[in-house]
């Protein structure tokens, strides 16, 4: 039995070689979809990505986010995304770089969003995390939270959980707890 497939990737192979250079790594679907998600990406001005491993490195990059209204205001906040060659059947795996006081994202950096859990699809984006991530700035929720000290105190003194906010992205003690500067 003639193996058709085996010599159309043989004759592809050749044909790259042919060029002179290496091979061509073969990209993964999640690779291909990534890219996509990134070539599409329309984020606010108050955020940024980069790619720390180089550009070569789609899987693992970091997002800044600087709040422009809210509690964080000012504050600047980085997050690393690592994604999954299954992507985007899982959802990437992020992480918050920056110690911050809030209801949502606990010290060691673990991220309480809907959409990065329970609530993940196919269909939604790097794009449409970037955003859940910057709400969480603007409008942090106390209902569900990872760091259940700063939820307790945004429920039941907003005025006490601002001077908390000021007090940690300054570079100071909330409690037990030093947070470095972060505006």
């Amino acid at each position: 039995m003639i193996r058709l497939f085996k010599v159309k990737e043989k004759q592809r192979e050749l044909a790259e070689n042919a060029n002179g250079g290496p091979p061509v790594k073969k990209q993964s679907a999640g690779e291909l979809r990534l890219h996509k998600d990134i070539c599409e990406l329309n984020l606010p001005k108050s955020c940024a990505i980069t790619f720390p491993n180089g550009k070569d490195d789609l899987m693992n990059f970091e997002v800044s986010i600087r709040p422009d209204e809210g509690y964080y205001l000012g504050g600047t906040f980085l997050f690393s995304f690592q994604v999954s060659p299954i992507y985007p059947h899982e959802a990437p795996k992020v992480k918050c770089k920056t110690k911050v006081y809030h209801p949502n994202i606990d010290l060691e950096g673990n991220v309480c969003l809907n959409i990065l859990r329970e609530d993940w699809k196919p269909v939604l984006n790097i794009n449409t995390i970037i955003y859940g991530l910057y709400h969480l700035f603007t409008e942090p929720n106390y209902e569900d939270p990872l760091n259940h000290d700063a939820a307790a105190v945004l429920r039941d003194n907003p005025k006490i959980f601002e001077t908390n906010v000021r007090r940690a992205m300054a570079g100071g003690y909330v409690g037990q707890t030093f947070f470095p500067r972060c505006v």
